[in-house]
């Protein structure tokens, strides 16, 4: 079994053994506050910039634990203030020790568009996310079959979150397009393997429309990595472990947005 098959029968598991009601949780998410337009803030950055979605994130499974005692709020914050465009907050617990907890954390905390980033496998996961606060929720390709994919993109966008639709190939890209995606998230991280092809979103770019916004993701370990995406196209970067372990998080997101100091 690959670790994501694991981590998607971990999800699909837990599912089955909600009793919550997916009519009163669209209920309570369909009245919430509007959200705060996740693919618009990734669009709106100037010219010769790129947007930067930086990560709260405690731990990786392929390397443990990144820092020691993680404050969310604290750390979104310092993201928010260097000038990140958006915040994406893992929100997986086994695997990633997240929680909801730190998402709802983080939204009170600061006023950027966040993305909840977990394994998506059913309806009542994108109700959770806009009743806890995200503006934007992740949908991994690799995760879900045609019809699932195509009911999860309708369903966020009904609750005016922004689906992120994350593909890891040119198959996924093709499917992640028939399905009308507007928000792609290109992984460089093998969820199989759980290794990093950092020239896999700068061929992938090419064959992505304009008309999408094109988010990279992963191996993003240097502000010359980041550079190499913006040339290629790339509107965002999701980086996680690089900002995280930072000593000095608003200068490395300076410099991989590649922002002009004033």
């Amino acid at each position: 079994m690959t670790y994501l098959e694991k981590i998607l029968e971990e999800h699909r598991s837990k599912a089955n053994e909600d009793s919550r009601s997916f009519k009163s949780l669209y209920e309570e998410a369909v009245v919430e506050k509007p959200t705060k337009g996740f693919i618009n803030a990734l669009n709106g950055q100037r010219k010769g910039e790129i947007a930067v979605i930086a990560e709260v994130k405690r731990k990786s499974p392929s390397k443990g634990n990144l820092v020691s005692e993680l404050n969310p709020s604290l750390l979104a914050t310092e993201y928010e203030n260097g000038g990140a465009a958006a915040i994406s907050v893992l929100t997986e617990e086994k695997n990633f020790s997240g929680s909801k907890k730190d998402l709802i954390e983080v939204s009170n905390s600061v006023n950027l568009p966040i993305l909840r980033k977990d394994f998506t496998v059913d309806p009542r996961d994108i109700c959770d996310a806009r009743i806890m606060g995200a503006d934007a929720v992740l949908l991994i390709v690799a995760a879900l079959d045609q019809f699932e994919l195509r009911d999860f993109i309708d369903l966020s966008i009904e609750l005016d979150l922004d689906p992120l639709v994350e593909i890891h190939d040119e198959r996924e890209l093709d499917l992640a397009l028939e399905v009308g995606a507007k928000l792609i998230g290109v992984n460089q991280r093998d969820l199989k393997s759980f290794e990093v092809d950092s020239s896999k979103a700068v061929n992938l770019k090419s064959k992505i429309p304009e008309s999408v916004t094109a988010v990279a993701e992963s191996g993003i370990d240097s502000a010359e990595s980041a550079a190499v995406l913006k040339e290629a196209g790339y509107a965002a970067l999701l980086v996680g472990e690089l900002l995280v372990k930072s000593k000095d998080r608003a200068k490395t997101l300076l410099e991989l947005a590649n922002k002009r100091v004033e």
